[in-house]
């Protein structure tokens, strides 16, 4: 699940680790893409075949993980309109949001009109 996936990040950044390896799927993937898109993470590259996949992302990014908030679990999952969202922190941060086209940042999703499922919060 991609709670963990974070955290290996959050905890393989601390550790000051150079790279991260670690299960493929296809959540965490999109996830890796938006954190590297806004320079969280550096590379990312999917290695392997099919049952055996991993990623490995590269841990040098520009932007240091001070903070991380899971917003939706699984027992409580919360959903909101595009006029709902907004950017954490005064614009610093990055909400992250599952929508009906994919996982996208919250700023991307007020451009294309859609709403969807709180993921987390990054600053």
């Amino acid at each position: 699940m991609y709670t963990d996936f974070l955290i290996k990040i959050k905890n393989a950044r601390m550790a000051e680790k150079k790279v991260l390896k670690t299960k493929f799927t296809k959540m965490d993937k999109a996830i890796a893409e938006i954190l590297a898109m806004v320079n969280f993470v550096g590379k990312i590259e999917v290695k392997g075949k099919s049952a055996k996949k991993i990623i490995e992302i590269e841990l040098d990014g520009k932007r240091r993980i001070n903070g991380l908030k899971f917003l939706s679990r699984p027992s409580l999952r919360r959903y909101v309109g595009y006029k709902e969202l907004r950017a954490p922190k005064g614009g610093r941060g990055l909400l992250v949001v599952s929508t009906s086209k994919g996982i996208m940042t919250s700023i991307e999703a007020r451009k294309q009109k859609v709403g969807g499922q709180l993921l987390f919060e990054i600053w």
